[in-house]
């Protein structure tokens, strides 16, 4: 007799089965395989610190600061700056000095992609300039000159900075006899190593160091230690777009001397507030508010109790 079955309606039988969770785990570390011969370029040598110094080394000042920046056209401008305050001097002794002091700085400056001069004159006599300029796509040469009235203390350096597809290099040179020569190789997608060493031909002494810098998207951790006798190290955490915390650790080998600080660094709309607190009693706050297009009033406060030592300062910056 023949069959009555709808062999249409049963279902095909399976062909297969569900893979294992181990097989699912080995395909997740497929897709996370690092691939070393495509790694990221890493920051220059002496920004390995950048973010902690944002947050934690503001340029706090004493007194009144005045800045106008006034562009001739797209590369060309001129910036007039003008300073009425007091600043420290560098003593034996554990108390500050202050010596009052005030100037007027006029500079001027060329912006292009390829080339950059920036010049600025005061009326002490002192005379700064910069130059930076792209050789290749890969090579730039900077040039840092600073003439003052006093004999034995100008100076001046060149740097010729290479970029490659995973490291960076750099080589200077200065006078009184100054080399020295870093580099930083990325060794995986989030981490980067650095050594660099000094030859000052005057003192005839050298120095070598050498730096660690692991990166996130949440946070960035760098370190850095010299034959000097310095060891820093520094973090900082990314809470938000708007919002960093960071942390750094000083520890000179040679005095014994620690220092820790801990800052914040808030972007609002209108302002920017940043702001630090370090383990010898300093308390910083550093106010950048933005009042209208072109126009910023700044607010700067440091205090040392320990020391009585307190400085307050405010400004404005006007620019195009």
């Amino acid at each position: 007799m023949g069959s009555s079955i709808n062999h249409a309606a049963i279902p095909p039988p399976a062909t297969g089965v569900a893979p294992p969770a181990d097989s699912k785990e080995s395909e997740n570390k497929k897709e996370e395989k690092i691939d070393y011969l495509n790694l990221p370029c890493p920051i220059p040598f002496e920004e390995i610190q950048r973010e902690a110094l944002m947050s934690l080394k503001p340029e706090f000042f004493e007194g009144m600061r005045f800045d106008f920046t006034k562009g001739l056209n797209q590369k060309f401008s001129l910036s007039h700056s003008v300073f009425m305050g007091s600043v420290e001097v560098p003593s034996q002794s554990p108390e500050t000095i202050k010596v009052p002091t005030s100037h007027y700085e006029f500079g001027a400056n060329f912006l292009d992609p390829k080339l950059m001069l920036v010049g600025r004159i005061l009326t002490d006599g002192r005379l700064t300039a910069r130059a930076k300029c792209d050789l290749t796509d890969n090579l730039t040469m900077k040039i840092t000159a600073q003439l003052q009235n006093e004999p034995h203390f100008s100076q001046g350096t060149f740097n010729f900075d290479y970029k490659g597809k995973d490291f960076r290099s750099q080589f200077q040179m200065g006078n009184n006899a100054l080399y020295g020569i870093n580099y930083i190789q990325s060794v995986s997608p989030h981490l980067a190593l650095g050594s660099e060493a000094f030859w000052f031909g005057q003192q005839r002494k050298s120095v070598i160091g050498f730096a660690a810098r692991y990166n996130t998207e949440k946070m960035v951790a760098a370190g850095q230690v010299a034959s000097t006798g310095i060891v820093s190290l520094s973090y900082v955490q990314k809470v938000s777009e708007k919002v960093s915390l960071g942390s750094d650790f000083l520890y000179n080998l040679m005095t014994r001397d620690v220092t820790a600080s801990f800052g914040y660094d808030y972007i609002l709309r209108q302002c920017r507030l940043r702001g630090k607190l370090d383990s010898n009693g300093r308390v910083g706050a550093y106010l950048e508010e933005r009042l209208n297009m072109g126009v910023q009033f700044i607010l700067s406060a440091e205090i040392d109790h320990p020391k009585k030592d307190y400085k307050f300062g405010f400004g404005m910056t006007l620019g195009e």
